[in-house]
């Protein structure tokens, strides 16, 4: 029996019937109305874009959240659509002589699409050849345990996304080269692997998104973990952009009442359940079927804790980022990070400098009161663990960013303050420089040195580039 005797208003019905979810790819987006007001170079430069990177848009985010007038500078436009700036010069003009080439082949437009993709970093931070975990001497491949307290998952039947977002650093689950993802059907391997390290407290089911899954394959994932009874797993975190591009997930669709019974299960088993909802910019925030998806959530004693990537185009203001944590915390969501944009894909059409992602974050910070400031970053997610720009001062005479990690390789790392050299060109970590003369960061020797143990274990048996590089041949 549910947990919800509930009617939803009726205002979220069209003709007493629950919103149906309808996606747009490639093969499709051109019989979206509003698409077919753009200009043809527009079209044109989408289907080169979404020929190398995903492309998935929903019909929620195109009714209710994209300002069809702003184009193409609207943010949930720019979220979602690809543009012809996602991609460098040379890689757009490669794909686009392709296809306006007669008679090029369905096996000439993926073959050229991989060898652009292996060129974008495919697997930023060491993600791939460096966080997978092995059980019994295997690599545990749908799984990543790089910080010492939270294992990730990947849920093989979450691995898609209500729409896809221009942005996203795991855009290699998405463009069909199995070798590239991670994901797993095993939830009895995950129960094993957390018998066997006591030290993790945190499972967090990644993606993808989990919460594209139906109801009842979520819960073979997370039933297993409940009826193990760990005494070590405190916290379950679901990372999400579902109540963002399709809140109906959670409140009219068909499974919606067993997916919150679901929550409400964990949360009365004693385990934590965190929602990690990502929102890029307040429009996500605006609408009553949204509002009423976070209230449903919430009543479950599920807490949502909000996340993002500060990105050009998309929230690249204090004014933006501040609305956007008061309206968070005003429907009960707690702000939680930050991000600098990750280190691939189409990292160079949306990433900001250092300098100017503080002066965002502050001035964002400096607006809100003290219980939104619950946030944390601007944070990097580089190999060596999540480095926090805390700020930029002068040290001794000199001008540095002052950073700390809030989380680690080694835990021991976690909130010691270290010094880069100011640099106003710097988007990330590999850009910065030791200050005061010093020849490395405090924590390089131990880093490179767990590195070279996991090669020599054979923890991936070779590295990312051979990996890369066997892949490419695959496909070619």
């Amino acid at each position: 029996m549910s947990y919800f005797d509930f009617k939803p208003n009726e205002t979220f019905y069209v003709d007493g019937k629950a919103p149906k979810y309808k996606s747009y790819n490639l093969r499709n987006f051109e019989k979206i109305p509003q698409v077919q007001k753009l200009p043809e170079e527009t079209r044109f430069a989408i289907k080169v874009v979404g020929n190398v990177l995903p492309f998935k848009v929903n019909n929620y985010v195109i009714e209710e959240l994209i300002d069809w007038n702003n184009i193409p500078n609207d943010p949930m436009f720019q979220l979602t659509f690809p543009q012809e700036t996602m991609l460098k010069t040379h890689h757009f003009n490669k794909m686009a002589d392709v296809l306006k080439r007669k008679g090029a082949t369905k096996e000439e437009i993926i073959r050229t699409a991989n060898e652009i993709r292996m060129e974008l970093n495919p697997h930023p931070a060491g993600q791939k050849d460096e966080n997978t975990p092995q059980l019994e001497c295997e690599n545990l491949d749908g799984m990543q345990h790089k910080y010492q307290e939270t294992t990730l998952f990947f849920p093989s039947q979450g691995q898609t996304c209500h729409s896809y977002c221009t942005f996203c650093f795991r855009w290699p689950q998405f463009v069909g080269i199995d070798e590239l993802k991670f994901a797993t059907k095993e939830a009895d391997l995950l129960v094993k692997y957390l018998k066997e390290h006591p030290e993790v407290t945190d499972v967090l089911f990644t993606g993808g998104d989990p919460m594209i899954m139906k109801s009842k394959v979520l819960a073979s994932y997370i039933d297993p973990l409940l009826d193990a009874d760990l005494p070590n797993l405190r916290n379950i975190r679901i990372g999400t952009k579902g109540l963002a591009y399709w809140p109906y997930k959670f409140v009219t669709d068909n499974d919606a009442d067993h997916m919150l019974d679901l929550f409400r299960k964990v949360s009365d088993s004693g385990i934590h359940l965190a929602i990690m909802g990502h929102y890029s910019n307040p429009v996500e925030l605006e609408t009553d079927i949204h509002k009423e998806a976070v209230r449903r959530v919430r009543s479950t004693g599920a807490q949502i804790r909000t996340q993002s990537p500060l990105l050009r185009h998309i929230n690249d203001n204090s004014d933006c980022w501040a609305e956007m944590w008061r309206e968070q915390v005003k429907q009960g969501m707690i702000p939680y990070y930050m991000f600098v944009v990750r280190d691939t894909g189409a990292r160079h059409h949306f990433d900001i400098p250092l300098t100017e992602a503080w002066n965002i974050f502050q001035g964002a910070y400096n607006q809100v009161s003290g219980i939104a400031r619950t946030v944390r970053g601007p944070s990097m997610s580089a190999g060596p663990g999540k480095v926090h720009v805390l700020g930029i001062s002068e040290v001794a005479g000199e001008k540095v960013f002052v950073l700390q990690f809030l989380q680690g390789r080694n835990p021991e790392w976690v909130r010691q303050p270290f010094f880069a050299k100011y640099n106003e060109k710097a988007v990330w970590l590999d850009d910065l420089k030791p200050a005061f003369g010093e020849e490395q960061f405090f924590f390089e020797n131990e880093y490179q040195q767990q590195i070279r143990d996991e090669e020599k274990n054979g923890s991936n048996g070779q590295t990312e580039q051979l990996e890369i590089k066997s892949i490419l041949d695959e496909v070619n």
